[in-house]
């Protein structure tokens, strides 16, 4: 068992998530950005990596006053729990994620991370080891399932998510091209890592629909089989 994962992303016209030095770049609007809030008020938890943290320093809170009081409603916490993958527990202490909000927080680390900064974490969330050198992402999500977390939603960035791709841990996917070019050989794009290599490996996509969105497009892809 493990979480349902939607992943949502926003990219330029040329497919990339930011800069070439990582800098946040604001691509989409105050529509989608309400969206996302609708989106993130319907799940149990968001992750981000690591590199999302230390490049953007998200707090992943619901903005929408009406969201926050639906979920009390339902008898549900104002805030998703947040979740950090964090393989070497590089997590500073007063991220916003980690204050900012009520709520619950996880961050995953792997055994080869060293152990003061495992403990101040511990002060500041759930922390939970999944894996020997890198979070083990399937290990991990059946640990999720075990919490309650039955739907969960990723944010970022792109090794994360080619992570989850590449092990087939993602459902549905979410993607919003802005109309800016940003370019750059190395600014990332949605899939990190090192790539699948052979045609036959390719995840492919089922196009559930598109929407014209402000002056992008929201591409919405359910995984295929």
């Amino acid at each position: 068992m493990r979480p349902y994962v939607i992943v949502n992303v926003a990219v330029s016209a040329d497919g990339k998530l930011s800069t070439r030095e990582r800098r946040q770049v604001k691509i989409s609007g105050s529509q989608d950005f309400e969206r996302v809030d609708t989106l993130k008020a319907g799940c149990d938890a968001i992750m981000v990596g690591i590199g999302t943290v230390l490049a953007d320093d998200p707090s992943l809170t619901i903005k929408s006053p009406d969201h926050i009081a639906e979920r009390t409603r339902q008898g549900k916490p104002e805030h998703p729990v947040r979740i950090v993958v964090d393989s070497h527990a590089r997590t500073p202490p007063d991220a916003k994620i980690l204050h900012k909000g009520s709520g619950k927080r996880i961050v995953a680390v792997s055994e080869a991370a060293p152990t003061e900064r495992m403990q101040n974490l511990k002060s500041l969330s759930d922390v939970i080891v999944a894996g020997k050198k890198q979070v083990d992402l399937t290990y991990f999500l059946h640990k999720l399932a075990e919490e309650g977390i039955t739907r969960l939603m990723v944010e970022g960035g792109g090794t994360l998510i080619w992570g989850l791709i590449s092990e087939g841990l993602v459902d549905e996917l979410f993607m919003f091209v802005g109309n800016i070019i940003i370019g750059g050989y190395n600014a990332p794009t949605l899939a990190e890592g090192p790539g699948f290599i052979k045609e036959s490996d390719f995840p492919t996509l089922k196009l559930i629909g598109t929407s014209i969105i402000e002056e992008g497009v929201l591409i919405h892809w359910k995984m295929g089989d």
